[in-house]
C-alpha cells in the first residue's frame, strides 16, 4: 500500500469552507485524509506495487497481468496499467484499467480471479488507486471533506485447495444512478473547453442525500444476500471489508449482517474515501497488524457511481 505524506485534517477544512470538525466527524467518521502534491495515480499505484513486491519477495517478471481499478487515470491513454508495468519491470505482463468508481476494486478483483481460473495465468496483480484530490472542488463543502489519495495492491495466485480464496460473489450495476454521482467534463460528451472548466464540469458532482440512501441499502442488502446464499451467519464471518465512504453506511452494513463493530474493518478516519483503494488498504493494514489469519472468511462490499455495487466472499489463504 501507499499513502502520501501530506495530511489534510478537519481543521484544515474548517479554514477553507464553512464546516466544523464535529460536523464532519459526526456525518462521515473522517478525521484525516491524504493528498499527493506532486505526481499522479500511476505514482500511487506504482509505490503500492513496489511495496507488495518487496514484502513478498515477488519477482516482477513473474507477474502475468496487471489490472488497475481507477477513475483518475493519468490520462485516457495509454492505460495506467501500462505505466506501472514499465516502472516495476513486469516485462511479461499485460494489463488494463477498469472503471467502476468505488466498486472498482471489487470488479477488478473478480476480473483477476477469472484470469487465474482460466488456467492461463499464475500471478495477477490487482491495484486500486485514485488521486481523488485531482477531481475535487475545494469550494464544495459537502464533497471536498470526503476524498483522499491512496493506492493499494493485492497479488492473486492459484491454489489447489478450493476451500481457500474467492468462494462466491454478487456484482451489480444500475445506470439509473447516472445523474446522482458523476463527473461531466473531459470525455467525448463534454470535451475540455474554457466553458467546461468555468462550469466546474471536471470535478466530482454528488447528490449526497440520494446516494446515501441507495448506498446504505445496496451495500447492506448485497452483503446479507451473499451470506444467505452461502448459509453464513455473523458468527461465521471474521470481517466485513467495506468500502470506506461513510461511517454510517459502514455501520448499517455491519448491523444488517449481524456483525459486532470489532468485525468491521475501518480506516476511514485516517484516509477518507480513496475510491478504488479503500478495500485493499483495509486488507493490507489488517493483515500486517496480524488481525487476519488463514481460513478467515471475509466479505468484501462496495457501492459506487454508476450505480455499481457488489460483495465477494473470500477465505484468506496465507
Amino acid at each position: 500500500m501507499y499513502v502520501p505524506d501530506k495530511v489534510l485534517t478537519n481543521a484544515y477544512f474548517e479554514s477553507i469552507v464553512d464546516t466544523t470538525d464535529e460536523w464532519i466527524t459526526t456525518r462521515t467518521g473522517i478525521k484525516e485524509r491524504r493528498m499527493l502534491e506532486n505526481g499522479a495515480t500511476s505514482d500511487l499505484a506504482t509505490k503500492a506495487a513496489e511495496d507488495l513486491i518487496k514484502n513478498h519477495n515477488l519477482k516482477p517478471e513473474e507477474i502475468d497481468a496487471i489490472i488497475v481499478a481507477t477513475v483518475t487515470p493519468d490520462m485516457f491513454f495509454p492505460a495506467t496499467a501500462c505505466l506501472i508495468q514499465e516502472r516495476i519491470g513486469a516485462v511479461n505482463a499485460w494489463g488494463f484499467d477498469l472503471s467502476a468508481a468505488c466498486s472498482g476494486f471489487l470488479f477488478a478483483f473478480q476480473a483477476g480471479c477469472s484470469l487465474i481460473e482460466s488456467g492461463q495465468y499464475k500471478k495477477v496483480l490487482v491495484i486500486g488507486a485514485d488521486k481523488m484530490t485531482a477531481i475535487t472542488d475545494y469550494t464544495d463543502r459537502n464533497n471536498c471533506i470526503l476524498f483522499g489519495d491512496a493506492g493499494a495492491a493485492i497479488l492473486l495466485e492459484r491454489s489447489e485447495d478450493l476451500s481457500l480464496g474467492l468462494q462466491d460473489f454478487i456484482l451489480r450495476i444500475d445506470g439509473s444512478g447516472k445523474d446522482k454521482l458523476y463527473m461531466l467534463g473531459g470525455g467525448s460528451l463534454n470535451p475540455p473547453t474554457k466553458e467546461t472548466v468555468d462550469k466546474k464540469m471536471h470535478y466530482i458532482y454528488q447528490d449526497g442525500k440520494a446516494v446515501f440512501k441507495v448506498a446504505v441499502k445496496g451495500m447492506a442488502d448485497v452483503s446479507y444476500e451473499l451470506m444467505q446464499k452461502n448459509g453464513l451467519t455473523g458468527d461465521d464471518v471474521a470481517f466485513l471489508v467495506p468500502h470506506q465512504a461513510n461511517m454510517r453506511i459502514i455501520d448499517a452494513t455491519g448491523e444488517r449482517m449481524g456483525l459486532s463493530r470489532e468485525k468491521v474493518m475501518r480506516n476511514i478516519d485516517k484516509y477518507g474515501n480513496t475510491t478504488a483503494a479503500t478495500i485493499p488498504l483495509c486488507l493490507v493494514e489488517y493483515y500486517r497488524d496480524g488481525k487476519i489469519k488463514k481460513g478467515d472468511k471475509l466479505v468484501l462490499s462496495a457501492f459506487g457511481a454508476g450505480y455499481t455495487w457488489g460483495a465477494s466472499l473470500v477465505v484468506w489463504a496465507i
